[in-house]
């Protein structure tokens, strides 16, 4: 079955805690924080500390996505933090290899993530160290963006890369209920959303109609 990613991009910033118990109360699988640092893409949001904080109030996988220019920096904040999954983006990680490596050494799974002009190709040699494949079907930055058909594409030749592993691929940016068929249909295993999550506040109806 298809998982559900709730982005707190799009809850209440100023009610975390209560949009986080909603989201999981109402069927969501995995809880995906968009750290953007302001440089890499021009947003800022969630640190280390925010996380850490909500990390009592969730029993479900936190999926912590960083956008942001730095990323080994990063990884052991949000480690200690709490997050069970690590995604970089391989634009900013000219070791993506050894990347790879110091997520997967602090327990979390690793994974990767593309921009919609970065080619599968990048993936390569790292496949065997990747847990999550992330493609943007939007440029990153921002919440409420179109979904690019471009990427449905890439997403069924990254499922053809992937073969018999055990990595999971993942969709984030302009997913709603259409959008959503369409890639479950090329080899999605994870929809991150945050605008069709909380439209509405109707949070249950929202997850279900993604599923």
């Amino acid at each position: 079955m298809v998982l559900i990613a709730p982005s707190m991009l799009s809850a209440d910033f100023s009610a975390l805690r209560k949009d986080l118990e909603e989201v999981e109360q109402a069927g969501a699988d995995l809880i995906h924080w968009d750290i953007m640092d302001g440089h890499y893409v021009p947003n800022l949001t969630f640190g280390a500390g925010v996380v850490k904080q909500l990390r009592p109030y969730s029993k479900l996988p936190f999926d912590v996505h960083l956008m942001v220019t730095n990323p080994d920096d990063m990884i052991s904040w949000f480690a200690e933090a709490g997050a069970d999954i690590i995604t970089v983006h391989a634009e900013v990680c000219p070791h993506l290899d050894r990347t790879l490596d110091v997520i997967r050494a602090t327990g979390c799974q690793a994974g990767v993530s593309l921009n919609p002009s970065t080619p599968e190709d990048v993936l390569n040699y790292v496949l065997d160290k990747t847990d999550v494949i992330l493609v943007m079907t939007v440029n990153p930055g921002f919440g409420g963006q179109v979904f690019l058909d471009s990427q449905l594409e890439k997403i069924r030749r990254i499922k053809a890369m992937i073969g018999d592993r055990d990595i999971k691929i993942e969709v984030d940016g302009g997913i709603n209920p259409m959008t959503a068929a369409e890639c479950i249909s090329v080899g999605a295993d994870i929809l991150v959303a945050g605008t069709s999550v909380f439209a509405g506040r109707n949070f249950r109806k929202n997850i279900e109609a993604l599923r």
